[in-house]
């Protein structure tokens, strides 16, 4: 159509978690995990070992789910992650780990902080067996979670029943990534993620942070400071 101008999508910040939604995150989830049980099994702790994982890798939620035993190497001098497989949940077909993440080119390497760590640590002296290609994260009779049961049942509960909204756990992988992004730069971030083309970190990962440097402040006291 002539004399019309194409319809512009509007531009939308990637949502991210705060210090203080993080501190509240992890405060509602340990209440719910020591919370008195009156029929059924206990928490074993898995949730926020779980969010520990994501904070501290990155990764997505169905990586994480699909981490093994042989994938972890907590006592090297970085302690490290191998981010090697995906959870995957087809009609039909069993809830399966399937030998690579989203794409091939996403299997990578990632330290873990020490938070993370602690975690991974915490799980494994849970785990009844230890074989390696025993998931780290699994059910009570060794099967995968679903992504859905851990993002719906019980993460988006547990937000719930604490009052706070918006909690997912791609939210967690942005808001792991803009603090990398923030202190490293977009080429390591866009590494993290394991993307093989930082504009798409960019675009869709990362919270522009609005504050300016405030060196511009001072170098333009210099260049027009005097003729006031």
């Amino acid at each position: 159509m002539d004399h019309v101008s194409g319809l512009r999508r509007p531009t939308r910040s990637p949502d991210v978690c705060t210090w203080e939604e993080i501190t509240a995150i992890r405060v509602a989830i340990r209440d719910w995990e020591r919370r008195p049980i009156l029929a059924g099994p206990r928490p074993d702790g898995q949730l926020g070992q779980i969010v520990e994982v994501m904070l501290g890798t990155s990764a997505r939620i169905g990586e994480v789910l699909a981490i093994r035993v042989a994938d972890l190497d907590p006592d090297a001098p970085v302690p490290m992650v191998r981010i090697a497989g995906t959870i995957v949940s087809r009609k039909g077909e069993p809830t399966h780990r399937q030998e690579h993440p989203k794409t091939a080119r996403s299997v990578r390497r990632v330290a873990l902080p020490g938070f993370a760590l602690r975690a991974v640590r915490a799980r494994v002296r849970s785990l009844r067996f230890v074989g390696p290609e025993n998931l780290l994260f699994a059910t009570r009779v060794g099967t995968p979670h679903t992504t859905n049961n851990v993002r719906r049942r019980q993460l988006r509960d547990v937000m719930d029943q604490a009052g706070i909204n918006d909690v997912t756990p791609h939210r967690f992988r942005r808001t792991a990534v803009t603090a990398i992004n923030d202190v490293g730069g977009l080429q390591l971030a866009s590494e993290l993620l394991g993307h093989s083309d930082p504009a798409v970190t960019r675009e869709h990962y990362i919270r522009r942070n609005e504050t300016m440097n405030p060196a511009t402040a001072g170098f333009l006291e210099q260049a027009f400071g005097r003729a006031s």
